[in-house]
């Protein structure tokens, strides 16, 4: 039986993201990745003070690394990456389709992150970060327009890349409609929204909860609203001021799951 055209399209996808390489680097990054399973590793190139530091998870990795003069440093890295004497190169990470990452797990009332065109690796970063600590199932982003895996992303989430699924889908309306089916609530962050975050979920803690977050001034595309079941906002202090995306993610999620 033919494969439907999407099943198809998917599927390459899926074997073009699983092929390409990105060089990590920094000590947290580079550690974590060689501590983890499901990394296909490629190259390593340390200092021996690097080596030193990262000795034994080396080891454990049975990976033969390359010691490099700290003078020359020769990993086609970028020459503002502060390496710190560390750079692995790696296949990116394949989670999985969305209905597998985005279910409950042990008892859990899972939450996901959705971000619409939020470009800087430096925030995606952060919101890993954030994401694992508040324990969500996944943070979804469409392919275009999104900041991809690399090795600045990495650092800036020190070592939450490694743990924390970064889903890249072709379309995120689609993504949205997919979690829906799944019993999310969706929950689009716009400034002008009449209720909280807090608002909307209260007597819903027991339901799933999948927050969208657009990038800093375009906020969220109107397709991407017109698919939310509601927007919502963080409730402020006062009248002025407002959270960069890593910071709002992090509320967010903190107030999902706490009202």
């Amino acid at each position: 039986m033919k494969k439907p055209k999407w099943v198809i399209e998917k599927e390459q996808d899926r074997r073009a993201s699983a092929a390409a390489t990105v060089w990590l680097f920094g000590l947290h990054a580079v550690r974590d990745a060689l501590s983890n399973p499901n990394r296909t590793r490629l190259r390593l190139m340390v200092t021996k003070n690097a080596y030193n530091k990262l000795a034994e998870v080396i080891t454990a990795s049975g990976m033969t690394p390359e010691i490099v003069d700290s003078r020359k440093f020769t990993a086609p890295l970028d020459s503002q990456s502060v390496h710190q004497g560390a750079a692995l190169e790696v296949k990116q990470l394949d989670w999985g389709p969305i209905e597998e990452c985005c279910m409950a797990a042990d008892g859990q009332v899972p939450r996901v992150l959705l971000l619409d065109r939020v470009t800087d690796p430096h925030n995606v970063g952060a919101i890993l970060r954030s994401a694992e600590v508040f324990g969500a199932r996944a943070v979804i982003a469409p392919h275009r327009h999104s900041a991809p895996e690399t090795g600045a992303l990495a650092k800036t989430a020190s070592g939450a890349l490694e743990r924390q699924p970064y889903l890249r889908v072709k379309n995120l309306a689609d993504a949205m409609e997919t979690l829906k089916s799944m019993g999310y609530l969706m929950l689009g962050l716009h400034g002008e929204a009449e209720q909280t975050v807090a608002e909307a979920v209260l007597g819903r803690t027991d339901r799933p909860i999948a927050l969208v977050l657009g990038a800093e001034g375009p906020g969220l595309r109107q397709k991407t609203r017109e698919t939310c079941d509601a927007l919502v906002k963080i409730d402020a202090a006062g009248e002025f001021g407002s959270l960069n995306v890593s910071n709002a993610a992090a509320v967010a999620l903190y107030a999902s799951r706490n009202s």
